[in-house]
């Protein structure tokens, strides 16, 4: 008798803590999609060029290193000669000579107040599926870079 009733507060408890109502997320997106009349043509110039930099370092083995009126310290600490380089020998042998970059869409992220420039990156070989992410700062400068596999959805 005394296990009957305590199997019947474990149900009843278990059935009471499943009906409780849930509070469902009501939060704003942290990105939204820049309309391309919108874009900051300055801003998508510099974005532009800062990649384009980079990308043409695997086709002449040379980069002018960016300046702290280009980019955050972070970027420049990061980004170096050696470090381009090593990944430069994979994407080439992978991919072939660089060609070009095309821009994608732009992506503002509302928490840290940047914009996330997608570009397409082209090379000689077809086969090359590659993403780079200049990301800009409401100063104009670079505050981050990256290269990845490209993906539709942002």
């Amino acid at each position: 008798m005394r296990s009957k009733t305590i199997l019947l507060i474990v149900i009843g408890l278990l059935v009471f803590s499943g009906c409780k109502s849930k509070k469902t997320a009501t939060a704003t997106p942290r990105t939204t999609v820049i309309e391309k009349e919108k874009i900051d043509e300055a801003q998508k110039s510099k974005a532009y060029e800062a990649g384009r930099r980079i990308l043409m370092t695997c086709n002449t083995s040379k980069f002018k290193p960016f300046t702290t009126a280009e980019a955050t310290p972070t970027v420049i600490k990061n980004t170096t000669q050696d470090r381009l380089t090593k990944t430069c020998l994979k994407f080439r042998l992978k991919y072939g000579d660089f060609r070009d970059i095309q821009l994608v869409e732009v992506i503002r992220n509302k928490s840290d107040k940047t914009n996330v420039y997608r570009f397409k990156a082209l090379y000689e070989k077809k086969i090359a599926n590659k993403e780079l992410r200049v990301t800009m700062n409401d100063e104009d400068k670079v505050s981050g870079i990256k290269s990845l596999d490209w993906v539709d959805q942002y």
